[in-house]
């Protein structure tokens, strides 16, 4: 397996029809997730957000998306018509991509990536998700105080 450095150097590195479908999945991901920082990752090309977001790469016969476990089991009905592992999904070089359907995918994996990210709040504690620090929540620190 060849090192690859950069995602321009890994697409380069394949024939021109190939290279056409590389780019328009990265340039889908790009537009999906534009916090998402790029990096090769496990020799492919990965988008990272709060750790790895999506993967993508290319094969003989197909260029495979890689969204993770939880990214194929909430779109298992849309991606029913392509051969899919239990974080993989590959697309055949002679059919359309579903750009639309791997624009959803990732838009529900930044949504996910943001709910694992740590917060701070204003008091400085740290939690995880969108929703307002836990430890704050009004009553929180009245039952401890009526125990005193």
């Amino acid at each position: 397996m060849k090192k690859y450095t950069d995602i321009d150097t890994y697409i380069a590195n394949y024939p021109n029809n190939v290279q056409v479908l590389l780019r328009r999945i990265r340039a889908t991901i790009k537009k999906a997730a534009p916090k998402a920082q790029e990096a090769i990752s496990y020799g492919i090309p990965t988008y990272k957000l709060n750790g790895n977001l999506v993967h993508f790469g290319a094969f003989k016969d197909h260029v495979s998306f890689f969204p993770t476990s939880s990214g194929t089991a909430a779109f298992k009905k849309e991606i029913s018509k392509y051969k899919v592992s239990k974080g993989t999904i590959q697309f055949p070089l002679d059919k359309p991509l579903p750009l639309d359907l791997i624009k959803k995918i990732v838009a529900f994996r930044v949504k996910e990536s943001n709910l694992k990210a740590w917060k701070t709040c204003s008091r400085g504690h740290k939690y995880r998700g969108n929703t307002v620090c836990p430890m704050c929540l009004p009553g929180r620190f009245k039952k401890s105080a009526q125990r005193k």
